[in-house]
């Protein structure tokens, strides 16, 4: 059985479309969100890593949340990504995202500065007591510099409100450690992983991929959660090329995520400096991989 998932199962990583002239588009993410989550999507969240968190503002943040919120109503759930360097901020931004009409937060580790596990410890604990909203504690050392290591997951495990990791670790044994000894539920942050990590107790994924394929990637879960064990496997291979293209090819998702929405007429936008759009060729070889895929 799967870990109790508190967000859903199947969760979208949403990019933050913009208008040409690089504004915040609400209609486009309403527009956007309401096709996510007809396609399969049971959540959506915003003004993570896909979202270019790091360069929209507070106030663009608050109203992507409420935007979405309207858009979705209680068809699905939407957790903000309010993670920053500065524990205080943070705070701020958990408490915006509260008011607007967030159904949880997303918390990475504060990047740059790559304070000790103690600190680390403390900097969640203050951000989970600071406002109603369950955490998703969001572990991805390989962009923040710091690891949120397996037996820090476990002491904030005891707090009532932290109560999922999204993990991009690349410890697949650590995770199952974590796993095995608590009660947090377990979201894989990468794409590879969807099925692994579901196979061994995880909740789920929140998944860039599903910008474009909310469909195929919630089939996997499907096949599995009906005894298809072998069916999922297919399904999880078959999209694997889609994936490497989207998430290992030397952009970031955001950018091949956008690329491709915007070819297939969706709501998406320019991406913000100092980000740069995917060349032609690149563009052309995702649009290849994707009519592929689907």
């Amino acid at each position: 059985m799967t870990t109790a998932a508190p967000f859903g199962r199947a969760l979208c990583a949403m990019i933050t479309p913009f208008t040409e002239a690089g504004e915040l588009d609400l209609d486009g993410a309403q527009r956007l969100a309401d096709r996510l989550v007809s396609e399969g999507c049971d959540g959506l969240v915003l003004s993570g890593t896909t979202g270019e968190s790091p360069t929209t503002s507070d106030a663009e943040k608050a109203a992507l949340v409420g935007a979405v919120r309207e858009a979705v109503g209680e068809r699905a759930s939407v957790v903000a990504g309010v993670g920053t360097f500065d524990t205080r901020h943070t705070v701020q931004l958990a408490l915006e995202a509260e008011k607007a009409g967030a159904d949880g937060v997303l918390v990475v580790s504060p990047y740059y500065s790559r304070p000790p596990q103690d600190a680390l410890e403390e900097h969640f604990r203050t951000v989970a007591d600071a406002s109603g909203l369950p955490v998703v504690l969001y572990d991805i050392p390989g962009r923040t510099g710091t690891r949120i290591e397996p037996e820090t997951l476990l002491r904030l495990a005891e707090h009532p409100r932290i109560v999922a990791v999204k993990d991009c670790s690349y410890d697949f044994l650590g995770a199952q450690k974590v796993l095995g000894r608590s009660e947090l539920a377990y979201y894989a942050g990468c794409d590879e992983h969807n099925l692994a990590l579901y196979a061994v107790g995880g909740a789920g994924y929140v998944s860039t991929v599903a910008n474009v394929v909310p469909g195929r990637l919630r089939a996997v879960l499907d096949a599995f959660d009906a005894g298809d064990t072998a069916g999922a496997a297919r399904l999880q291979q078959q999209a694997v090329p889609l994936i490497e293209l989207m998430m290992s090819a030397g952009l970031p998702g955001t950018v091949t995520a956008k690329a491709l929405l915007n070819e297939l007429g969706l709501p998406a936008g320019p991406v913000r400096a100092p980000l740069r759009p995917a060349g032609r060729e690149v563009v052309d070889g995702l649009l290849a991989e994707y009519e592929r895929l689907v």
